[in-house]
């Protein structure tokens, strides 16, 4: 089993040299997968409840926010040589698909093919109304994204029609390193876990602990065999968020199923990420004789 670390980006904590350092140690250390996410803007006051929390809300003080995924990882990528850069998780209903296509495939270009794509849709009704974007048809409309960026990264001439989105003929380079490049689903609902099934390469499932994974992970081989696939077939992260996490935990998660643990790292000063990593080294030893 691999152990990654998902950072939140947050301002103004995440400075260049800060991000700079997590990049270096963490690929010193062997971490497989940094992982990032997205909100492009938040709100003092909102009705939607964020699904990781008893009370609701996102854990984000005001005058804080996350840094752009793509743009976040490109830095990465220029202070890193082996660690892959993963999104955990763009919310691909509020993008424009074409610009996020070209984006990620420039990212896969530049970082030597190291990208994971996680996708997501979104929880927050309020971010959607912030960018025009509608709230219900939210699913829908990711499927037809992700066959949009499905034809733009593999199609020498490459278009579209559908319910959403329409693609006139047209030719974007370069395509992505990776052949395909892996596109992981997040997400606990059904609609998350078809979406898998039909469509990814990999689950990241967030906030559970091993125990948790049985049921879930029972439903997706169902889903997966309905299209002739196997679990084999798709790499299952999980993210414990604020689960405890050690090195017997570790072996919980690799027992119940997981390919990859990915330990939330909270990057306050250079010092901290440094003691936060070397307090991992005993879940790395753990996971990799698993």
């Amino acid at each position: 089993m691999r152990v990654d670390l998902w950072i939140p980006t947050a301002s103004p904590f995440s400075t260049p040299e800060l991000l700079a350092t997590i990049g270096t140690e963490a690929e010193a250390r062997g971490f497989s997968t940094l992982w990032v996410g997205e909100h492009v803007v938040l709100f003092e006051e909102y009705a939607s409840s964020y699904p990781y929390a008893d009370d609701g809300k996102i854990p984000a003080p005001p005058g804080t926010g996350l840094l752009e995924p793509i743009n976040t990882l490109s830095f990465l990528a220029a202070h890193t040589t082996t660690v892959r850069l993963g999104t955990a998780m763009v919310l691909l209903p509020q993008r424009n698909p074409v610009y996020t296509a070209k984006e990620v495939a420039t990212l896969d270009w530049l970082s030597n093919g190291r990208v994971d794509f996680g996708i997501g849709v979104g929880w927050l009704e309020e971010e959607f109304r912030a960018v025009n974007v509608s709230w219900p048809q939210r699913g829908r409309r990711t499927d037809e994204y992700l066959e949009v960026l499905h034809a733009l990264w593999t199609e020498e001439t490459s278009q579209f029609e559908g319910e959403f989105y329409s693609l006139d003929p047209c030719q974007m380079f370069p395509k992505p390193i990776q052949a395909p490049l892996p596109i992981h689903i997040g997400g606990e609902s059904d609609a998350a876990l078809k979406r898998v099934a039909r469509a990814g390469q990999g689950w990241h499932s967030f906030n559970r602990t091993p125990e948790e994974l049985a049921e879930p992970l029972a439903r997706l081989d169902v889903l997966l065999a309905d299209q002739g696939r196997t679990r084999s077939d798709i790499t299952v992260t999980v993210c414990p968020y604020f689960q405890p996490l050690d090195a017997d935990v570790a072996a919980r998660y690799a027992e119940a199923g997981a390919d990859a643990v990915s330990a939330l790292l909270i990057p306050i000063d250079a010092d901290s990420v440094r003691t936060q990593l070397d307090d991992l080294v005993a879940v790395q030893e753990r996971a990799a004789s698993m």
